[in-house]
């Protein structure tokens, strides 16, 4: 997978710059993460990989000890810098694939629709599992390969479809030249994570969105409905999950 695209990647993309969206995406990390670690998340030193913009990690500050954000596109870090971050708040520009922190030096990492855009998705999990501590966490948020319509680009079935066909549905779409994201579907995705103890929050945030801060993913009674329902009866087809990846004490 080429990286070239992922150097500019917020710059084409107006949803990273939205503050409200963002900030919302931060809340809903908090209050699941307040429900793994308690009062330990006021102390506690979190990672975000893949932190683009900043906004999640602005957001992020004030219910943490502090927040390092990683994303390969340099000119977003450098843009948030030059705005001003909060005290508790250090971007870099790096690679998730080869994180320069040290052994087991967070408490928690957040890995947020990250996993499909790096071309070694095992190195990836790897490092997070590396630079947490044990017992730390990893709020871990993934969308299914078997998503009916794709996220990135809203094209129905696009993920499902091998490399060159993806590639040439989206220049037919008029959505670019190639199709870069790689997605896993539910097993492949529970394989994956394998090294952890797994936590599954997602139907819990069906169940009480508003208690997660969460009700903006399934608006509407309706709609709400029909989600409970596939993720008790199809949870391999469900779009998306969010799951909370402990690294086990031994």
């Amino acid at each position: 997978m080429s990286r070239g695209y992922q150097h500019d990647y917020a710059a084409g993309r107006p949803q990273m710059y939205d503050v409200s969206e963002r900030h919302r995406k931060a809340a809903t990390m908090v209050a699941v993460l307040s429900r793994c670690m308690g009062e330990k998340l006021r102390d506690a030193r979190v990672l975000n990989v893949g932190c683009s913009a900043g906004l999640i990690d602005e957001a992020l500050a004030p219910s943490v000890g502090s927040v390092t954000g990683v994303d390969i596109d340099a000119s977003a870090i450098a843009k948030a810098v030059s705005r001003g971050l909060p005290a508790n708040v250090t971007l870099v520009a790096g690679d998730a694939m080869g994180l320069e922190f040290a052994d087991q030096s967070f408490d928690a990492v957040i890995c947020s629709q990250v996993y499909e855009h790096v071309p070694d998705v095992e190195r990836l999990i790897g490092e997070i599992h590396r630079v947490l501590r044990p017992g730390g966490v990893c709020y871990f948020a993934a969308t299914n390969r078997w998503a009916v319509v794709e996220m990135h680009h809203g094209l129905p079935f696009l993920s499902w479809l091998p490399t060159g066909l993806a590639d040439r549905y989206m220049r037919l779409a008029g959505k670019g030249d190639r199709y870069y994201e790689r997605h896993l579907g539910y097993g492949a995705l529970r394989r994956l994570v394998a090294g952890f103890a797994v936590r599954d929050f997602t139907g819990q945030i069906l169940d009480d969105p508003e208690a997660f801060e969460a009700g903006y993913l399934f608006r509407g009674k309706v709609k709400r409905f029909a989600a409970r329902l596939m993720f008790r009866f199809a949870r391999p087809i469900f779009p998306g999950y969010i799951w909370v990846l402990e690294r086990r004490a031994t």
